[in-house]
């Protein structure tokens, strides 16, 4: 069989991780891929140290879209992937979950008749407030293959007409967590680094619009955070760029807290296998905790992950610091977890799908 020409987009953290297992998978069954990184995470340690520390290959070009209002993104990502798609004539286009990059590689792709191929399909919040459930929606509906991570995704694609090739694989995120803990394990040093202890601290990351971008809600959780550390809670928060900017423009205190730069996902991995409770608005955050059997509190009012809560393991505490509090004491740490959702396996079924539906 013809090797594919398979065209990868990708554009945030959340994505690289997801590609490099399909990365490997695709290049031990012979495909040849050509990656275009957006430039959607355009800072240093939210993207190069991601690809050396996955062992990703540079990706073939760099768009360098960086910052902008999500209608600015969305339309210079699509403007500017045109030219490849035509130049690179792709068997289909490769797109991982729910960013702007996403979205309009998806759109560029679907009007030049390309395939599209929609690993992370058929998540839902159910809050068409949030751009991330637009780009979702929009992705899933002109794709031609959706590769879902879970039975509640393909359910919710059922719900809304979408059948054809919909298929259950697990989740990606999984296979990279798997591939690469015990290499967290030998490599990171951020325990040490940090002064850290297993067990002694808690873990919090921000980034999503619908709390950075609120003033209210993005100062009502960083009470909570000042709360939990008077009461002698030590949290780490790597502080992305977007929440630095608005902590700034907000007057946001950050005294007693224990902020530091974003890190690499090696040091990322250490973080959250050693931490105490994880409190995070991030859905791939929100998995790795559930992965690691690490108690987490997400700050926000709906997750795309509802396994996780499902099982108790995660708790749903929105944006109110008495509630984020509350949450926070009744957590019991340590419990046991049997995960339902993964194999390892996820990349390996989705590169064997495209190699016998997809003919180059």
């Amino acid at each position: 069989m013809k090797p594919l020409n398979i065209l990868t987009v990708v554009g945030a953290r959340p994505q690289f991780i997801k590609a490099a297992a399909v990365t490997r998978s695709l290049s031990s069954a012979g495909h040849k891929e050509y990656i275009i990184h957006t430039g959607q995470h355009y800072d240093a340690d939210m993207s190069e140290t991601f690809f050396k520390e996955l062992n990703l290959p540079a990706p073939d070009v760099n768009l360098g879209i960086g910052s902008g209002s999500h209608c600015q993104q969305t339309g210079q990502i699509l403007l500017e992937i045109e030219h490849f798609i035509i130049n690179q004539n792709p068997d289909c286009m490769l797109v991982y979950g729910d960013t702007n990059s996403t979205l309009a590689v998806a759109l560029a792709a679907a009007k030049l008749n390309v395939a599209v191929v929609h690993v992370e399909a058929g998540l839902r919040s159910f809050n068409k407030k949030m751009p991330e459930e637009i780009n979702r929606i929009l992705t899933d509906h002109v794709s031609s293959f959706l590769f879902c991570p879970s039975q509640i995704a393909v359910k919710n694609l059922k719900r809304e007409g979408v059948i054809k090739n919909v298929y259950l694989v697990g989740d990606v995120m999984y296979d990279s967590v798997m591939q690469n803990v015990d290499l967290a394990e030998r490599n990171s040093r951020i325990i040490e680094k940090l002064k850290l202890k297993p067990k002694s601290y808690s873990l919090a990351t921000i980034h999503r619009a619908e709390n950075t971008d609120d003033p209210r809600r993005l100062k009502s959780i960083f009470s909570a955070f000042e709360i939990l550390a008077k009461d002698g809670i030590k949290i780490i928060i790597p502080l992305h760029p977007r929440t630095k900017k608005a902590i700034r423009t907000f007057n946001i205190s950050l005294m007693n807290l224990h902020v530091i730069n974003p890190v690499s996902y090696l040091d990322m991995l250490n973080l959250e296998k050693n931490a105490r409770v994880i409190l995070t608005d991030s859905g791939g955050v929100q998995k790795e905790a559930y992965w690691f059997g690490i108690p987490s509190i997400t700050l926000r009012d709906e997750t795309e992950w509802v396994e996780t809560v499902e099982s108790g393991w995660n708790v749903l505490a929105g944006c109110d610091a008495l509630r984020i509090v509350s949450v926070f004491k009744s957590l019991e740490p340590g419990q046991p977890v049997s995960c339902k959702l993964n194999d390892g396996l996820s990349a390996e079924r989705i590169v064997n799908i495209l190699s016998n539906k997809i003919k180059s």
